[in-house]
């Protein structure tokens, strides 16, 4: 700043980037005290103000509240508890970080699958939102349970098809939902349970093929701990049904692949 010794509240504004009305609160809660002019008790700020000032501003923007900050700009030194709220700090904002993250990716996920599939029930799509906040605890309890090597496989491949996978899933919770009271031995009841099989399938068999005996003892004594999960889609009326239809399709499976080759 220029050499001038005082500037009057107008003056310190402009040359700061901080409004009128932020200056009065700081003076009015004791954080920034300019000195008053003797007789026209105007305010009148000062270099060392501006120094003030931008340790405020800088405070602000690491996310301490205005009664953290005032305890701190009278230190001319910053000890061990600066570092430590510093870290907390930091911790805090890598978490609101996850969350945008978080919230992001389900906005783009949601509006990829309502572009392709042009209708989607509310079910579904509270289960697809529940199923992407969930994704950060899914994957803790898989690093946590999981064999270091299956839980690399698992957590690699989720980055690199989860929208796919979403997409899949809708589409077949879709499929469920306008297919539900036909009979379950219909052909097109059982092409949707078959497909859906296939990609379960493939996922699970990718994943067993790096697993040897001890690890899949691991995986059967890890089950008594819960998995995070959404809210199902489905009604108790549209889970009893698919469940009766996935049971025909085990007991029939051979004779729904012809059907689909003829």
């Amino acid at each position: 700043m220029d050499k001038k010794e005082q500037y009057s509240i107008g003056e310190f504004s402009e040359r700061t980037g901080i409004s009128i009305r932020t200056l009065h609160y700081y003076d009015e809660i004791g954080l920034l005290k300019p000195t008053k002019h003797r007789s026209s008790r105007h305010r009148l700020y000062t270099d060392q103000d501006a120094i003030i000032l931008q340790q405020i501003v800088s405070f602000k923007f690491l996310g301490y509240s205005l009664n953290e900050i005032d305890g701190m700009i009278n230190k001319s030194t910053f000890d061990l508890s600066l570092n430590e709220t510093l870290e907390i700090q930091k911790k805090a904002m890598e978490e609101k970080k996850e969350h945008i993250e978080t919230v992001l990716k389900a906005i783009n996920t949601t509006l990829i699958i309502l572009k392709e599939e042009k209708e989607v029930t509310a079910a579904i799509l509270m289960h697809l939102i529940r199923s992407i906040q969930l994704e950060n605890e899914q994957r803790k309890w898989i690093e946590q349970y999981m064999p270091d090597k299956v839980a690399e496989h698992i957590n690699e491949k989720f980055k690199e098809d989860s929208t796919a996978s979403d997409k899949e899933y809708v589409r077949f919770t879709n499929g469920v939902k306008n297919l539900v009271g036909k009979p379950i031995d219909d052909l097109e009841v059982q092409e949707l349970i078959s497909r859906w099989m296939h990609i379960a399938n493939t996922s699970i068999c990718s994943t067993m093929e790096l697993m040897d005996e001890e690890m899949v003892k691991q995986i059967d004594e890890m089950k008594k701990e819960e998995f995070p999960m959404p809210p199902s889609p489905f009604t108790v009326e549209e889970e009893k049904w698919l469940e009766k239809a996935i049971d025909y399709y085990f007991m029939h499976s051979s004779n729904v692949n012809q059907e689909r080759e003829k």
